[in-house]
């Protein structure tokens, strides 16, 4: 990133080595780091990492895709219990996301929030925020690692990750050195559709509590289950699926 010295910057120089923040910060792109570059940021070894990550980023369309109870697994995705995913890419690098599922049951979306470049996330934590209306819900993350990238569009574009989960629909891309050791945890192939066979069954048990007996075409998830029947419970389908 090329820098103009902006009044901004005059301010921020003025500042004591030990006070003066990147400007990625600045920005509100990042979590805090300090400015060892005295904002040269052509000579900044992060910056250039950060442009290179935060740039569009071709995204693979995955090609074998199964369908379970009219949502969507493709291989090679590995899923977790709290429906997000994981693609592992190069090397410890991996794009993660929210699955067909856990779209169809919430709906459409507002917007998704996540974490800044360069926070460290946890499996198993809610490092994902999806939002509709006033409605909101954490998503567990598949696995640890440091954010790399993100996909902004989702901030405000988030039904996007309705219609394109796997693909366009992404949340963000992690550098995730306990991979192997994390993955263990998680389902892949036969397991995943399992899996999605019990949690669409368990849907219907609940449409049942709250209606008459589903006639769904074929036992198959529709696009908004939230949005058909609200009286299931934002609350109660976010604790019940996403575990949070």
């Amino acid at each position: 990133m090329t820098t103009q010295v902006t009044p901004r910057i005059q301010a921020m120089k003025s500042l004591p080595p030990s006070q003066r923040p990147c400007l990625q910060h600045v920005g509100e792109q990042t979590e805090f780091k300090l400015c060892t570059n005295d904002y040269q940021c052509s000579r900044c070894e992060f910056d250039q990492v950060f442009d290179d990550q935060y740039s569009v980023q071709a995204v693979v369309r995955p090609v074998e895709v199964m369908e379970v109870g009219g949502c969507r697994v493709p291989q090679g995705y590995y899923l977790h219990q709290g429906h997000s995913w994981v693609k592992i890419e190069e090397g410890s690098s991996v794009r993660i996301g929210i699955d067909d599922f856990a779209l169809r049951l919430l709906g459409p979306l507002d917007r998704v929030e996540t974490p800044l470049m360069g926070k460290v996330v946890e499996q198993g934590k809610p490092h994902m925020t999806v939002i509709r209306g006033v409605h909101h819900a954490g998503v567990l993350s598949p696995v640890s690692g440091v954010v790399t990238a993100v996909n902004t569009k989702l901030r405000e574009e988030g039904n996007l990750a309705n219609q394109d989960p796997y693909a366009q629909g992404w949340v963000m891309t992690l550098h995730s050195k306990n991979l192997r050791k994390e993955i263990k945890g998680l389902m892949i192939a036969e397991q995943s559709a399992r899996f999605l066979e019990q949690e669409v069954e368990r849907v219907h048990h609940l449409i049942e509590e709250v209606s008459a007996p589903l006639a769904a075409d074929g036992g198959t998830l529709g696009n908004d289950v939230f949005g058909a029947m609200p009286q299931l419970g934002w609350e109660r389908l976010t604790r019940s699926f996403l575990l949070t």
